[in-house]
């Protein structure tokens, strides 16, 4: 379903008030760490346009959104990194409705600025004593940083070794993006794979950017769904049907990710 179906409801979904038959409080949104800045600026705007709006946010790794989820945390809204946690949450009946595809993201290198010179190009990513720090390969991240090194091991001028080789410098696994970015800043590794959304205005003169070629990047397709039994139903659907809107994709956009639409 494409964002520009949502406009007109959208539209009069700000005109309207929140449901007088939902429960008080906030909207409890679970969402990727790598969302952290484009929904804490979503769920601002809401709250300004919308009577009796706000949103209470628990960002971490895709894999442990899933687990409170499924143990029976309180959720009213999950936006999951990739497609296979969503999956894990719609196959035990707990959306509300199917998923939908409300942005992408795709890869990049990060070095630290205070260690310059250390990585300069994605071989060297591959150089025996270098530092490297992953997400975990169950972190969404992880996996997909995994699959773009080998696809780089299938292209001329790394190896067929390279992901191997690669692979034995990581000195540091950590459970969501946000901590990849954070060690990379510290200095604690020379060089860490992130999403380029990672790469914020804040983050940015901390850490340097090696691109990855679009045919070896990987491509993530971020989905979005109301949680079943949502106390906060009519609050719930105005976020997702907001993110899915030209505005919210516009606002997706400004954070660094892409929007829904390949």
């Amino acid at each position: 379903m494409r964002p520009k179906q949502f406009a007109l409801a959208w539209a009069v979904l700000l005109a309207l008030p929140a449901s007088a038959g939902a429960q008080g409080g906030p909207v409890s949104v679970f969402a990727a760490a790598s969302l952290k800045d484009a929904f804490t600026e979503a769920g601002a705007l809401l709250a300004r346009r919308r009577p009796g709006f706000a949103a209470r946010f628990n960002f971490a790794g895709s894999q442990q959104l899933v687990l409170q989820i499924v143990e029976g945390a309180e959720a009213d809204v999950f936006a999951a990194a990739d497609q296979r946690s969503m999956g894990a949450v719609a196959g035990k009946g707990l959306t509300d409705g199917a998923p939908v595809i409300f942005a992408r993201n795709r890869l990049v290198v990060i070095t630290p600025r205070a260690a310059p010179g250390r990585v300069d190009r994605l071989q060297d990513l591959a150089r025996p004593g270098l530092k490297l720090v992953l997400a975990a390969e169950v972190v969404p991240v992880g996996r997909y940083s995994r699959e773009m090194l080998r696809k780089l091991s299938s292209a001329g001028g790394f190896g067929a070794d390279f992901a191997a080789r690669v692979q034995r410098n990581v000195v540091s696994e950590e459970e969501n993006v946000k901590a990849v970015v954070a060690k990379v800043q510290l200095g604690e590794a020379d060089a860490g794979i992130a999403y380029v959304s990672d790469v914020t205005p804040a983050v940015r003169g901390a850490v340097g950017v090696i691109p990855i070629p679009d045919a070896y990047n990987v491509i993530a397709d971020y989905p979005i769904a109301v949680i079943t039994g949502s106390r906060h139903r009519d609050d719930a659907r105005a976020f997702v049907d907001f993110m899915l809107s030209a505005e919210g994709q516009r606002l997706i956009e400004r954070n660094g990710l892409l929007g829904a639409a390949p």
